[in-house]
């Protein structure tokens, strides 16, 4: 498997807490021998002998049958990242033994769909990949954004942010944007978004939907890198976010642009504060949200430890 790749972050983690354990890149095994990839990987996983068997989503490319057949009086679970689950992926969840998803909200709505063992365990950071990278003066900038550009609710906050301060904007899907965007790249993968998170004063996180801003306690991946990297995290507020990082404490959460603009403001006028604030926010994340304590909990059948939200 890729190095960047959670799926590699998770063999990582396990090795890390002293188990044996390989990754089995079913993805990349398809799209090399298609069909045949899938027998490939069972005979690999069969001969590695697992007592756990942990999948992620693209364990559909095996086929609920040959997965059953490979899992047979061993436990299977499955954890997923995304918010909407892909084609096959509900039958590959009611094949497994437990299921995690990054997502608290979509807990419930598994549930229903008769997935009973549903829990939530979010992401995290990677102890010896999620490290800051190398300032470039090509990427050097006061905010930098990277992210799918095909949301048009993106739009006016990166607008204003742009007229107001030195953006940058990277990643697919930028194309029907207004041109007071800058885009500057496409997709970003591996090491380079490090770099990238090093060079800007600011990393911003940002909805996608408006509906996303109700989601209780909903972290993308794009937090954990960003505060993994020691990069100065500007994220949009959802309920229940404290609990994963404090505000001015390990990062800034903003409600609406006006928030982000003033907080954008104030980390920019104070560089000695921003980058204290990325340093409280990297020890944090490496302290209390790792791989090696997301997986501790899943291995022993746990869920992340968030309160219930509270109704006003």
């Amino acid at each position: 498997m890729a190095s960047h790749r959670t799926e590699d972050a998770l063999v990582r983690a396990a090795r890390r807490l002293g188990h044996r354990a390989e990754g089995f890149d079913v993805l990349r095994w398809h799209r090399r021998l298609g069909t045949v990839g899938a027998s490939h990987v069972a005979r690999r996983l069969e001969a590695f002998h697992p007592d756990i068997v942990l999948c992620t989503r693209h364990a559909v490319r095996l086929g609920t049958d040959r997965l059953a057949t490979l899992c047979r009086d061993r436990r299977v679970i499955l954890w997923f990242f995304d918010t909407q689950p892909q084609p096959g992926v509900l039958e590959l969840a009611r094949a497994c033994d437990e299921v995690y998803l990054t997502y608290a909200g979509l807990v419930a709505t598994w549930r229903e769909a008769g997935i009973t063992s549903a829990r939530f365990l979010p992401q995290g950071v990677d102890p010896d990949l999620d490290r800051p990278g190398t300032a470039q003066p090509a990427l050097a900038c006061d905010i930098s954004f990277v992210g799918s550009g095909q949301y048009p609710y993106r739009w006016p906050l990166l607008e204003r942010l742009a007229a107001a301060h030195d953006l940058q904007v990277r990643g697919p899907g930028w194309d029907a944007a207004p041109a007071g965007i800058p885009v500057v790249g496409g997709e970003v993968r591996g090491p380079a978004l490090a770099d990238i998170i090093t060079s800007a004063r600011i990393s911003l996180g940002a909805h996608a939907v408006p509906e996303q801003a109700g989601e209780y306690a909903s972290a993308s991946n794009r937090m954990w890198k960003i505060l993994g990297a020691g990069g100065a995290y500007l994220g949009a507020w959802v309920p229940g976010i404290e609990h994963f990082a404090g505000d001015r404490e390990h990062c800034r959460w903003y409600r609406s642009v006006e928030e982000a603009l003033d907080a954008c403001a104030e980390l920019l006028a104070d560089p000695d504060e921003r980058r204290a604030m990325a340093e409280r926010g990297r020890a944090h994340a490496l302290a209390h949200h790792s791989y090696d304590r997301r997986l501790a909990l899943l291995l022993e059948g746990s869920d992340y430890p968030l309160p219930p939200p509270t109704s006003t």
